[in-house]
């Protein structure tokens, strides 16, 4: 059984157990997220898929930890114009581990 959900703009596979990365979510770490925007549950012969969402369908998951993903240089540069930039970014993700899939 699994069930896509979207969270952060943008759209996830789950099922029970899997570890995802997510955008960072204002929750702390060992706490309980209930995400209620499901596109679509996927159970075999079983398949409901929302106009937007599935009523009633929910995804319940655990925060494992709050954390920045590995950082990205961005450098921009103009030739014979001496224009140089660097910068550097690290995006903040929430690491989740999914529990119930529930209709």
């Amino acid at each position: 059984m699994y069930a896509i959900i979207e969270t952060g703009g943008k759209q996830y596979k789950v099922a029970e157990g899997d570890t995802l990365f997510i955008e960072k979510l204002p929750v702390e770490a060992n706490d309980t997220v209930k995400f209620d925007k499901v596109l679509a549950v996927l159970d075999g012969e079983n398949t409901k898929f929302g106009a937007p969402v599935v009523e009633g369908a929910s995804v319940e998951a655990t925060v494992v930890k709050n954390g920045k993903g590995k950082k990205i240089r961005i450098f921009k540069y103009n030739a014979k114009k001496g224009y140089r930039k660097r910068q550097g970014h690290r995006q903040p993700y929430t690491k989740v581990t999914i529990g119930k899939i529930a209709l």
